[in-house]
């Protein structure tokens, strides 16, 4: 695959991209994140299955970012980033904290990117690859932490009560509820 994109215009673009992402990230808003995609787009989320098309990827990032874990996270900045002109592609390290659980606690776990640009700002495709098991242990940390702390909401106890145990640190589960 080749494109006509010069890296400048990739840099440019995923520039806009992260702008946005950040705006979202403040508003909550997930069909601008949608709208970011051609109508066309694939959304390749390794654990979660393809998404096909722009309204397929709103339906999926309205459902994923409303409930526990993706709810509790605050932004998804990039750590680096580099793009790959003549396949038109970013390539990206996505950190995704989460909220404080009350103490000023850290908790997040990132994901490596890769984004086709189809020009316009739009993206053609978007690939999330990372560990499952990763974000996991941390949406387990958190809801650990924020147990401790009386800071514990009715999502992330009910994440803890039914997923939760597969990320356990090893505390007796009476002892983080």
């Amino acid at each position: 695959m080749s494109t006509t994109f010069t890296a400048t215009e990739l840099h440019d673009a995923f520039a806009d991209f992260q702008e946005t992402v950040a705006e979202i990230g403040d508003t909550r808003d997930w069909d601008r994140f949608a709208e970011l995609f051609t109508p066309d787009a694939e959304y390749i989320e390794h654990a979660l299955g393809t998404m096909h098309g722009r309204e397929e990827i709103r339906e999926w990032i309205w459902r994923t970012m409303t409930a526990f874990p993706g709810s509790h996270m605050t932004g998804f900045p990039a750590l680096w980033h580099v793009v790959d002109a003549p396949t038109g592609r970013v390539i990206c390290e996505v950190d995704n904290p989460m909220r404080d659980p009350g103490d000023g606690t850290h908790i997040t776990a990132t994901n490596i990117t890769i984004l086709t640009y189809a020009g316009d700002g739009l993206w053609s495709c978007e690939e999330d690859v990372y560990n499952p098991m990763e974000f996991g242990h941390a949406a387990m940390r958190w809801c650990e932490k924020a147990a401790d702390l009386g800071t514990l909401d009715d999502s992330a106890a009910r994440w803890m009560r039914r997923i939760g145990p597969a990320f356990a640190s090893g505390r007796p589960a009476a002892d983080r509820l």
